[in-house]
């Protein structure tokens, strides 16, 4: 595993995958399969690895969470740095810096808690997770209200956040107040465009941030990865192209819901085998099921046909 502090190079050079967590059949953690999930990526090129939503940490039990920190350790290889999440509570946010203190890694993300918050208080539950943990935190923003830009430039210059994901949706995302003033008072390098591919290529065009998390790398990774390079040596009309294969199951995971979706298409690709969603979570109707397993194995199909092609 990558134990190096989490650089501009790293998203410069890969994108960020937010895979699901694979269990068993009994809701165990699978070795085996999440295994499987992450040499997939590896083999894609991807070498960031962040476990957050998409992995259901939110309802990941305490209990579990040091077993869970230790097999990413062994699983990664070594040029992969693996992001693993806390929180979204203060008093689990405490409780799981204790653990991570015990471990390698370079940054932990902190989930972000909605409602009952205030923006100083988040500030300040971030600098007391970081000097339990030691190591700096990757600051989640998912909503507006959660945490001003001025409190977000405070943790930066204090040396407390290894960087920011970005993930607030907006109906035009080259219309963002909030980004706009994000990327006055950070260095738009740190930030993360957190909402996978569709609205990476204004992101990183217009507001010039360092790297895009995606949950469809998981699928794609070629793909994802091919068009990160696109972006950055400014080919927009190849990013817009593969934008475009990615759209069936992005539409599938805006219309049903993105964790779930996500859960499934790994498993019907033949990625690896998921097993259940931890509650609060449940697997999506099996109704809807067909519909994203084709949508997952066309993009499993696009993306050999571009590890194919020559250059």
């Amino acid at each position: 595993m990558d134990t190096r502090p989490l650089s501009s190079d790293h998203l410069a050079r890969s994108v960020m995958a937010v895979p699901p967590l694979a269990r068993d059949a009994d809701g165990a953690i699978s070795e085996g399969e999440n295994a499987r999930i992450i040499r997939h990526l590896e083999a894609g090129g991807v070498e960031l690895l962040l476990y957050g939503g998409n992995a259901n940490l939110y309802h990941l039990p305490l209990g579990e969470y040091d077993a869970l920190l230790g097999m990413l350790e062994r699983l990664a290889g070594p040029d992969t740095l693996v992001v693993p999440s806390a929180g979204p509570t203060y008093g689990l946010l405490l409780e799981q810096a204790r653990i991570v203190a015990r471990h390698r890694f370079a940054t932990v993300m902190v989930l972000p808690q909605q409602g009952i918050t205030t923006s100083r208080g988040v500030a300040e539950g971030v600098r007391r997770f970081v000097q339990a943990a030691g190591i700096p935190a990757l600051l989640y923003i998912k909503h507006d209200g959660f945490i001003e830009p001025d409190d977000v430039a405070g943790l930066d210059r204090a040396g407390l956040i290894s960087a920011i994901k970005y993930a607030t949706v907006r109906a035009d995302p080259a219309a963002d107040p909030y980004l706009c003033r994000l990327v006055d008072v950070v260095d738009p390098q740190k930030i993360i465009s957190g909402i996978g591919e569709q609205p990476a290529i204004v992101h990183l065009r217009d507001y010039h941030l360092g790297g895009f998390t995606s949950g469809c790398v998981c699928v794609a990774p070629r793909l994802s990865q091919a068009m990160l390079a696109a972006i950055r040596r400014g080919d927009i009309a190849a990013a817009e192209r593969i934008r475009g294969i990615f759209l069936p199951l992005e539409d599938l995971r805006n219309s049903i819901n993105p964790i779930r979706v996500l859960h499934q298409a790994v498993a019907g690709a033949g990625i690896a085998a998921t097993g259940p969603l931890l509650p609060l979570l449940s697997a999506v109707d099996p109704a809807d099921v067909p519909a994203i397993d084709a949508a997952a194995t066309a993009l499993v199909r696009a993306d050999r046909d571009a590890g194919h092609r020559p250059g």
